[in-house]
């Protein structure tokens, strides 16, 4: 099986150039640093103990941003390696300014380029975030006898179905995992039957608040003119998922005349598509990284910018979280939720069923089927005062307890290795 998957990664490199021609097009890939993904390296390496993350794209990076604060601050470590597969990861992690943290494309998963990689940082261990399972990568590093951690792992039904038809295989590949952290019951359930070493469940990850969020503010000439309207948040939003927020809103500015919906898609590479979708609505528009101020006029604030999500959870009270009106699955509410904001969600919530459950049993989240739905449900939660939730402490306090919990079992087992 392991040489049937080998070959199909080694034809995907012969059609490659293709794939990365498009992607840079689109602006999905670096011009230059897509390399990284071949091993052409951009970034020295120097002698010293390296201890390496890898998650998929934004918020598997965002939600270690608490692990690699406090591992910044550690003297015997010399260098953080953070690796990506997205674009839109890379700028965000920029962001940090972070002194010893550096950031590399993930090679494709093919022994030739597993070897390299590893050969060329020699990390003291490996930590692979959420759902992050790659053959080729976890056979060299068991060969080189690097711990092999899997953080906040996530195994979805679906995933494990797809995962029993190879069981034999599957279970060769988890059983190259040290340790595993699952982030919620179901995953725990899937990984007892998969087979890793170790499992042990502490929670998850993204309850965890960085140092640097107490320090995240909007400019203080856009908090003046915000703080004058009535501000909801739609975030994380996906195709047509703009279009009911912006139907959604001209309902209910009928009823709250200085409302100000702000939109944060997924994947801002759509701007220009949900720009035309909105202004179809006779919606005023406003984009974010435009000179252009907040006028009276101004409908919809459009966040066209990576990483500056939290910016705009700390100033609006409800927050409606895409994904969740088309097929996707949902997109995580926790931070959010952290931030005091009540959650509205609709139906498709597979991916986070068991945090959604948390959240609605204390009252935080609720679920409405369709636009009309959801613009009574936004409607009444506008009309009340003192909106933002006292539940933000409690899962604050959570998230401390989760970081420290990961730290001490991190550390536990780095002890042996630096």
């Amino acid at each position: 099986m392991f040489f049937f998957y080998q070959l199909i990664n080694y034809i995907l490199i012969f059609i490659s150039p293709v794939i990365i021609l498009v992607r840079i097009l689109r602006r999905k890939e670096h011009i230059f640093r897509f390399l990284e993904k071949f091993t052409v390296f951009t970034k020295k390496n120097t002698n010293g103990n390296i201890i390496w993350f890898h998650g998929a794209s934004v918020g598997e990076i965002m939600s270690i941003i608490p692990l690699i604060e406090k591992y910044e601050k550690r003297k015997d470590i010399s260098k953080i390696l953070v690796t990506s597969q997205t674009l839109s990861s890379s700028l965000i992690l920029k962001k940090f300014n972070f002194k010893k943290t550096v950031h590399q494309f993930y090679p494709l998963d093919i022994n030739l380029f597993s070897k390299r990689f590893l050969n060329y940082w020699n990390p003291k261990i490996a930590i692979f975030i959420d759902s992050e399972i790659w053959p080729a990568m976890f056979f060299q590093i068991k060969r080189k006898s690097i711990p092999l951690i899997l953080l906040n792992a996530r195994i979805t039904n679906k995933s494990f179905k797809n995962w029993s038809k190879f069981i034999f295989f599957a279970k060769k590949i988890f059983q190259k995992i040290d340790m595993a952290y699952p982030q919620n019951y179901e995953t725990y359930k899937y990984l007892k039957k998969l087979g890793p070493k170790k499992i042990k469940f502490i929670g998850n990850i993204k309850f965890a608040e960085s140092e640097s969020e107490k320090k995240i503010n909007l400019a203080s000439r856009l908090l003046k003119k915000m703080q004058k309207r009535k501000v909801w948040c739609a975030s994380s939003t996906h195709e047509t998922e703009e279009i009911i927020c912006g139907k959604t809103h001209i309902k209910v500015r009928k009823k709250i005349k200085n409302l100000l919906t702000i939109i944060i898609p997924r994947h801002i590479h759509r701007v220009p598509k949900i720009l035309e979708d909105l202004k179809n609505l006779g919606l005023n528009v406003c984009c974010h990284d435009s000179k252009k101020n907040i006028s009276k006029s101004t409908d919809i604030y459009l966040v066209n910018t990576y990483g500056e999500t939290k910016k705009f959870y700390k100033i609006s009270e409800t927050v409606l979280l895409g994904g969740s009106f088309i097929n996707r699955g949902g997109q995580n509410p926790i931070e959010p939720a952290r931030y005091g904001n009540k959650i509205i969600h609709g139906p498709h919530i597979k991916n986070f069923r068991e945090v959604y459950s948390y959240l609605s049993k204390h009252k935080i989240s609720s679920q409405v089927n369709d636009y009309q739905k959801l613009q009574k449900k936004l409607s009444i939660l506008l009309k009340r005062k003192k909106l933002k939730n006292t539940s933000s402490k409690k899962l604050k306090i959570i998230g401390h307890k989760i970081l420290y919990e990961y730290l001490n079992n991190i550390n536990k087992i780095l002890k042996y290795e630096l």
